[in-house]
């Protein structure tokens, strides 16, 4: 079991040439005990991006705050605060941060999937 703020889970901050200006953090995963799901918080500054790619299993996202843009397949959707996109097995998709501000989002996937 496990309660803990986000904010007391240290973040991995990733900018390279996949991803720009993004901190990830495992906030529920195999460390905790969780066998079937891991629950992830990126945070993404403006002009940051998550990576395009594809992989074989599905996940969830969720946007806490801010406003951005997915990339699902080969079209752009916006995206703001309590936007919840599926993703699908094996569908090309990216996430970026489009505005000036701050964009967090939550994404779950299954266990078999790398935790970060």
């Amino acid at each position: 079991m496990k309660a803990t703020h986000y904010t007391d889970i240290s973040g991995t901050k990733m900018n390279n040439d996949m991803v720009k200006r993004v901190t990830g953090r495992v906030l529920i995963g195999k460390d905790d005990g969780a066998p079937n799901f891991c629950m992830r918080r990126f945070d993404v500054e403006a002009g940051g991006h998550a990576p395009r790619h594809t992989h074989d299993w599905e996940h969830e996202i969720y946007v806490v705050e801010g406003k951005g843009e997915v990339l699902l397949g080969d079209q752009w959707h916006d995206i703001s605060q309590g936007t919840a996109v599926y993703v699908p097995p094996n569908v090309d998709h990216q996430i970026k941060n489009s505005s000036d501000g701050h964009l967090a989002f939550l994404c779950l996937v299954p266990s078999k999937a790398p935790e970060m």
